[in-house]
């Protein structure tokens, strides 16, 4: 094979479900005979992938382009391609402010990235269109993930209508694939010792319903329950809208499914609920937790909330922080509200100081700890499955891992003091002390 361009470098910002599309380009190029580097200052194509979320996650999308353009003036890069979220809102001003850059290629179009590599001249500088969800079972994925565990994307794009989001405008309408293709790349997965499959899309819970499919998630997750070898499953992403009986009954009653249900919230007081044009109130998310918990005991419920949304006065504020303190959630993050532009929220009155939005938060950040730390200790002398993640040894602990109520790279860790494991082992721990966040525990017999 005669290519020019051989070493490929890519580095992948942002969300999951960017990390699958950065996983398709790999694993076709790699299927196509190309060597992927890990070390970007050897590469001779580095390809971004970029988040444009929030102000943030632009930020780090354009302070990572611009080192990658210094490989591209000193070392032996030859071409710089810039893909995703942040392509798809400002292809051109990206082209223009950063020439470096020699290809601008839109969210999710891992084949245009293909494209430009396979080819010497004549491509358009800018391939971006409109979101597509062209993806499949059948195509081959580089894992960027520990070999135990892998992300499954089972939709595309957003529906919901949030006042504060851009997600449908870079992403598209939902578009769910079929269970099916689903289904395959589980079993493909199982197949080359993955254990742990963390499901994700913009909105989980709405699996299936722009395909007319009544209760699609539950649906789905019994034949996944079925497949040889995968030990986890986690539903990651599951906005209440969708969060039925049906569903819940399926979480509790599969042994295979984790007991961890990540719910974001966004806040609690109707009024600003209403201005975020979410489409649950105070009293309808009180009964989803309230019923969750009675449903699953063992729980762990993770969300997320935005503090110094437009127009929201300490009333407001003090209504979330008594919500919390009331809901005592496992897991919780907290967003300082970022104006995006394009969004309905950005042109709204009563924009709040950032000052104010970073005290709200810290106020927020400091009660979770105590509450988790709270919650965790409810856990000391509990026996609880842990997945091996490292067996290195650091300080005095052997062992790290996860429990099926900690996701992967956003919740704590436990730490084992005693036991013998391989990376990807399932060992039962029992929890003998917490920290904040964390868990110490020992391994025991089964």
């Amino acid at each position: 094979m005669n290519r020019i361009l051989r070493k490929i470098g890519m580095v992948s910002l942002g969300c999951p479900k960017n990390t699958v599309d950065s996983e398709l380009v790999l694993g076709t190029l790699a299927s196509k005979g190309y060597n992927i580097t890990a070390d970007a200052g050897g590469a001779e194509v580095i390809v971004v992938n970029t988040c444009g979320f929030i102000d943030s996650a632009k930020e780090e999308s354009i302070d990572t382009i611009l080192e990658m353009a210094e490989y591209k003036r000193k070392g032996s890069c030859q071409k710089l391609i810039v893909m995703g979220c942040l392509s798809q809102r400002y292809k051109d001003e990206l082209l223009k402010e950063i020439p470096e850059v020699d290809y601008i290629v839109g969210a999710g179009d891992f084949k245009s990235v293909v494209k430009i590599i396979e080819s010497d001249n004549g491509i358009e500088k800018v391939l971006v269109r409109e979101p597509v969800f062209d993806y499949n079972e059948d195509m081959p994925r580089m894992l960027s993930t520990p070999r135990y565990t892998a992300y499954v994307k089972i939709a595309e794009g957003c529906s919901n209508r949030c006042s504060f989001c851009i997600i449908p405008k870079i992403r598209g309408p939902f578009k769910s694939r079929p269970a099916d293709s689903i289904v395959r790349e589980v079993e493909i997965f199982s197949g080359q010792g993955v254990k742990e499959v963390n499901l994700i899309s913009q909105d989980t819970t709405m699996y299936g319903v722009d395909l007319g499919i009544k209760n699609g998630l539950a649906g789905l997750l019994k034949r996944l329950v079925r497949i040889d070898g995968i030990k986890w499953i986690r539903l990651l992403y599951c906005y209440p809208a969708f969060l039925k009986d049906e569903l819940i009954n399926v979480i509790r009653d599969e042994e295979k499914i984790c007991k961890y249900i990540d719910l974001p919230l966004q806040h609690s007081d109707d009024k600003i609920l209403s201005k975020m044009m979410r489409q649950e109130r105070e009293g309808e998310i009180r009964d989803l937790v309230n019923k969750i918990r009675k449903a699953i005991p063992d729980v762990a419920i993770r969300t997320a909330f935005i503090v110094g949304f437009p127009g929201e006065a300490d009333t407001h504020f003090g209504h979330l922080v008594n919500f919390i303190k009331e809901m005592r959630f496992e897991h919780l993050g907290i967003f300082t509200y970022s104006p995006e532009e394009g969004t309905t929220a950005a042109e709204m009155p009563d924009q709040i100081p950032d000052e104010v939005k970073i005290e709200r938060r810290d106020t927020i950040m400091k009660l979770q700890q105590k509450i988790s730390s709270e919650n965790n200790k409810r856990l000391v002398g509990m026996m609880r499955d842990v997945l091996v993640e490292d067996s290195v040894s650091d300080n005095e602990f052997l062992i790290k891992g996860r429990m099926q109520t900690q996701a992967p790279d956003i919740d704590g860790i436990v730490y084992i003091e005693e036991g013998d494991a391989r990376v990807g082992d399932i060992l039962p721990v029992k929890i003998t002390r917490t920290m904040e966040y964390d868990f110490i525990g020992r391994a025991v017999d089964r």
